[in-house]
């Protein structure tokens, strides 16, 4: 890392260097997308090649690449960095950025997300912040990123066994967020729960 740096708006670029980003993935559709965005801005972020180029800022790790089970190769991207590493989510399987989460990635967002989040995920990345998967599901009810997360597995069948294990949690913490989704959405059933999650469009399908 470079250090601390006051962020520049698109239109400055004269007095702060731009963030330096790369971005690892195994499919070339989500590397060059992803290419593309950042380089629309390139007074706020630099794309680099890693990990043969310039030690980057921020790497944006497709988090697909974990659909096996296999940890490793993130491991030994984060072993091999100083980046803050943010995992590519998608929307219909939350499992993924847990398992990035619970490794040491420093957060995630959705693959969906629009180009302006995406600048201001990289940004908040380098300056500290919490970053989410951009999933707007349940906020109109006020569900908690991890509420989402549960109620979406849910929706798809799962037990909370299979929950729990998903997402690295304990059974016990399953109940809890289950609980507390259940009071938000005003449910009283699992049944009662997916049907609520499905009209408001939760994923069913957990292939993707």
């Amino acid at each position: 890392m470079r250090g601390d740096r006051r962020l520049a708006p698109d239109n400055a670029g004269m007095g702060s260097d731009p963030l330096l980003v790369a971005v690892v993935s195994p499919h070339a559709v989500v590397r060059h997308g992803l290419v593309d965005l950042l380089g629309r801005h390139p007074h706020r972020v630099q794309v680099v090649v890693f990990p043969d180029g310039v030690e980057p800022d921020v790497v944006l790790y497709d988090a697909v690449d974990l659909v096996d089970g296999d940890m490793s190769a993130l491991e030994d991207l984060l072993g091999a960095t100083s980046a803050k590493v943010l995992a590519v989510s998608r929307d219909l399987r939350p499992d993924l950025a847990a398992r990035a989460l619970a490794v040491g990635a420093a957060g995630s967002f959705s693959i969906g997300v629009s180009e302006a989040e995406l600048l201001e995920a990289v940004e908040a990345a380098v300056s500290g912040e919490t970053i989410g998967d951009g999933t707007a599901l349940g906020r109109d009810v006020g569900l908690t990123h991890r509420e989402v997360q549960v109620l979406t597995l849910i929706t798809q069948g799962r037990t909370n066994r299979e929950v729990a294990d998903a997402l690295y949690l304990s059974p016990n913490s399953i109940k809890t967020y289950v609980r507390t989704a259940y009071r938000k959405i005003g449910a009283d059933s699992r049944s009662r729960a997916v049907s609520w999650a499905i009209r408001h469009g939760f994923p069913t399908d957990s292939d993707h």
